[in-house]
């Protein structure tokens, strides 16, 4: 996950990446088998749903297997959002599920919010009794460090939490959008999403042809700057490339990106660079991309004259920018094609 995550007051690394009871063991879990990475052993999807046995092995080497294919799924909200997509439905969510008027939150993608267990919709919260309640099968989440730590599960209770139920992993770190699209795929196959389904082959395709245009568009407009920022109401934040699926996959098509300084990468972790707003105008943009969540001020309710006064901001050349994607070919084809669409009608600012 290369890049700042929400706003926050402790500057930690997990901090910055999210400001933004006994009750019987699940599944047992079975560490690293022989399988191949990424291949799922769930039985095929029929009208009566998939059958058993299910394995899979996640980003982490590890593989879950159990007598049958989980039918009682908690997981991430983005990560439920992804599965959505693929005709695969959860039990339970927890992360960012809901906004304070109770809509549904970015992160929630098609889900109908409704029909799910919420057990915890901010950074640190995560109901356990809830979650037992549901007798879960399999626990999935994604990953933005190379230490198998899970998305939203919190650190103080992530033993009890184990105890449950076996996790599966899907890596978001140090690597492009495209891998994590091509794991959860296939984590979704395996839990008898039908992935010959008209609305997954069509969307895959739409997000090959947009790659295309994001890569021609880049190629056409190869001085045209773009800056990833986030804003909170004391700081902007100045995502850098490295690490980051998105940004890291949008500069392999050739984007041209603003990135922090290497020093200033090292003071915030690897992902920013986080600036007074006095200073927001330090880097040359021509576009800016801003973070979409919940946990971020939205540019139209950023009141500060500094930003005001930005070149893009008073060319209309902001856009937004999702720094957790939802994993689903669905999803991303909207992510491509608004920068692509941004760096077609785009004008050099300064």
């Amino acid at each position: 996950m290369p890049m700042f995550r929400s706003p926050a007051p402790s500057l930690t690394r997990r901090g910055l990446l999210a400001a933004g009871g006994a009750l019987g063991l699940g599944a047992a879990l079975a560490a690293c088998g022989d399988e191949k990475s990424g291949s799922g052993g769930a039985g095929t999807a029929a009208k009566g749903g998939p059958s058993g046995p299910w394995s899979f092995k996640d980003d982490r080497g590890t593989t879950v297997k159990l007598d049958k294919v989980p039918a009682n799924i908690v997981a991430f909200t983005g990560v439920g959002a992804a599965l959505h997509d693929y005709g695969v439905q959860v039990k339970g969510v927890f992360g960012p599920t809901t906004t304070k008027d109770g809509k549904p939150d970015v992160q929630a993608g098609d889900m109908d919010v409704s029909k799910v267990t919420v057990l915890g919709n901010s950074w640190g919260q995560f109901n356990i009794e809830k979650y037992a309640s549901l007798a879960p099968d399999v626990l999935i989440s994604t990953m933005f460090d190379d230490a198998g730590t899970l998305w939203y599960v919190p650190e103080e209770s992530k033993k009890k939490i184990a105890q449950l139920a076996p996790s599966v992993g899907i890596s978001v770190y140090d690597r492009q959008l495209t891998q994590p699209l091509q794991r959860m795929w296939a984590l979704a196959e395996s839990l008898g999403g039908d992935m010959k389904a008209a609305k997954a082959v069509d969307a895959k395709k739409r997000f090959e042809e947009a790659a295309g245009r994001l890569r021609a568009a880049a190629k056409a407009k190869p001085d045209i700057r773009v800056m990833a920022g986030s804003a909170s109401d004391q700081l902007f934040y100045v995502s850098g490339t490295h690490l980051s699926i998105d940004l890291e996959y949008f500069k392999a098509l050739g984007v041209n990106f603003v990135e922090p300084p290497e020093s200033a990468k090292k003071r915030g972790g690897g992902w920013y660079e986080s600036l007074s707003w006095e200073n927001v105008d330090k880097y040359r943009a021509d576009i800016i991309m801003m973070d979409d969540r919940s946990s971020a001020i939205q540019p139209a309710d950023i009141s500060k004259g500094t930003w005001r006064k930005l070149p893009a901001v008073r060319a209309g050349q902001v856009i937004g920018r999702s720094p957790e994607p939802i994993l689903s070919y669905d999803k991303c084809v909207p992510l491509l094609t608004e920068l692509a669409a941004a760096l077609e009608k785009a004008k050099k600012v300064r």
